[in-house]
């Protein structure tokens, strides 16, 4: 194992559990640690890497961009299928409790900073840094999921 596999290991050996969490708020437990390989995998090999100098906000990108990528493409999965069956949709809701449920009907970017918010109480700033993105986004983003909470746990 040369120098940059052993130095690529100890990053993800140190991160890889908070990320499984994370991921785990934003697709659920099964699919957590698939998303997390393919984007510690993509992120790992890409040309950016060697470059970069705070491991673990971009890795945290990463995995939010590959939840983002992975719900994208369970849509269209999930519209093709309502378009080819003349009856009622082929899946089930998952039998979650109602806040779980709720949560998962936010969009990606809402769901990503409930998580890191509540989920690994992080404050604004960290999770403006873990996203890469301005602590004002996180403020409405965070704003419009509560107000969207609030009306889908009152339906």
């Amino acid at each position: 194992m040369d120098v940059g596999s052993k130095r690529n290991a100890a990053i993800y050996q140190a991160h890889s559990q908070a990320l499984v969490r994370f991921a785990t708020g934003l697709v659920g437990p099964s699919d957590a640690a698939d998303v997390v390989a393919s984007a510690v995998l993509r992120a790992m090999t890409s040309k950016a890497w060697p470059q970069v100098t705070d491991h673990e906000a971009y890795l945290y990108r990463a995995v939010a961009n590959e939840a983002r990528s992975q719900y994208r493409s369970t849509m269209r999965r999930r519209a093709r299928e309502q378009r080819g069956a003349s009856r009622e949709p082929v899946y089930q809701p998952d039998v979650w409790p109602e806040v779980l449920e709720a949560v998962s009907r936010l969009s990606p970017r809402q769901r990503e900073v409930v998580v890191l918010t509540y989920w690994e109480d992080l404050s604004e700033t960290a999770v403006a840094d873990r996203l890469g993105v301005n602590p004002g986004s996180v403020r409405r983003h965070l704003g419009r999921a509560r107000q969207r909470l609030r009306s889908l746990l009152d339906e």
